[in-house]
């Protein structure tokens, strides 16, 4: 292969076997080692790669270039964090790190063994990141989990690489190795009509009326959790039967904080069905009967029992796991309710688009990656015989 060489200033060349010109710069040694450590970056054209050379080469010359035996993994990966707590809610942030925190335990308990966090974050190889994604499998986390997992290593480390502390992001290799015929994940479990026949006969005798409706509106409306608890009563339209969705009851890793839908289709106005607004009337007279007056458009619809606040967030799990287990069902989420609202219109016939403006999704594309099995099903029900089309056509 064709070499250029300038001492102090980088090594340009052509990689036959990759077609591509290879640019490399020293930017110092390895303190266990001692040997030369090298960033590297391949380009389509020579000109490209020279370029790259001599601003990594200005940029080691002004000491720009941060040593990166000096970072862990898990310093990084705090300072990514901390980054990111500037770009999205607190919720998002905590799942980020709750995520990290399986292959970087350290990021969770900083008295925990984090072999992978205490790696200089130049030092990481993809069989490192092969080793602990492995591990996570046979832990029995989902290949889902496993995903995200990656997905965030990737991620912290693409920014490493964006800022010239890593050579290669050894992340991108490695992928997450699910075994021949295992299933992929479901979205949700939609409940047997006789499950969901059930399910609402026992919310009807629960004896705590708020969280009984709120779940509820979960099937009857395919409303998130935290769609249902953030409603105030001057969202609930009694007249013309439609629940308004402006806001979502979300917790910030610490506590509970109302927070905006994360995309503009999240705020809808879902229809409310008649057995359901009868039932929303008579909690509303309780209520009011209750308080020794009439409700504020202010007022929360299923306040906590201080009243200042909504219910707990896990309110509703605590409530939908006992009737479950007292029924003798298997295993419900409240995520599920919404899952088989959206399951029962799909079977019902409504459109695709319609389904996806009542779920609230960004667009139908959503829709039809959740619910594509559902869908396979429903159309391999449409046959017609030449028969029934040529034959005569009976009475209406």
């Amino acid at each position: 292969m064709a070499r250029r060489s300038t001492k102090g200033t980088g090594t340009v060349f052509f990689h036959k076997g990759r077609k591509r010109w290879v640019a490399q710069i020293t930017v110092g040694h390895d303190p266990a080692t001692g040997k030369p450590r090298k960033l590297t970056r391949s380009f389509p054209t020579k000109k490209e790669a020279e370029a790259w050379r001599a601003e990594m080469a200005l940029k080691h010359f002004r000491g720009l270039l941060a040593p990166p035996e000096s970072i862990t993994l898990r310093d990084w990966a705090e300072r990514w964090l901390q980054g990111k707590a500037r770009e999205v809610r607190p919720r998002t942030v905590a799942l980020y790190r709750q995520e990290l925190a399986y292959a970087l335990p350290s990021l969770k308990d900083p008295s925990a063994k984090d072999p992978l966090g205490l790696l200089r974050l130049g030092a990481v190889q993809p069989a490192h990141i092969r080793a602990v994604v492995d591990a996570l499998l046979e832990r029995g986390l989902s290949p889902r989990t496993v995903r995200k997992v990656r997905e965030k290593l990737h991620a912290l480390f693409e920014e490493a690489l964006s800022l010239e502390l890593v050579p290669r992001n050894p992340v991108a290799p490695v992928k997450v190795r699910v075994p021949r015929g295992e299933a992929r994940e479901k979205a949700g479990r939609t409940l047997e009509r006789e499950e969901a026949a059930r399910l609402l006969e026992a919310l009807d005798a629960h004896p705590d009326p708020r969280t009984a409706l709120a779940l509820r509106l979960c099937l009857a409306c395919g409303l998130r959790k935290g769609e249902v608890l953030a409603l105030r009563w001057g969202d609930v339209d009694l007249e013309a039967g439609l629940l308004h969705v402006r806001r979502t009851w979300v917790s910030d890793g610490k506590r509970a904080v109302l927070s905006q839908p994360k995309t503009a289709s999240g705020r809808r106005a879902v229809p409310i069905p008649h057995a359901t607004l009868a039932r929303l009337r008579e909690y509303r007279a309780w209520w009011e009967a209750h308080l020794g007056g009439p409700l504020s458009p202010e007022d929360w619809v299923f306040p906590g029992n201080a009243g200042d606040r909504p219910l707990d967030l896990n309110a509703l799990n605590h409530t939908l796991r006992r009737i479950t287990t007292r029924l003798g069902l298997p295993p419900v989420r409240v995520h599920d309710l919404r899952h088989t609202y959206g399951s029962f219109l799909l079977a019902n016939g409504a459109p695709l688009e319609l389904v996806a403006e009542r779920m609230g999704h960004a667009n139908p594309n959503i829709t039809l990656g959740i619910y594509r099995h559902l869908l396979k099903e429903e159309r391999q029900g449409w046959v017609l015989d030449p028969e029934d089309m040529v034959g005569p056509r009976g009475e209406a």
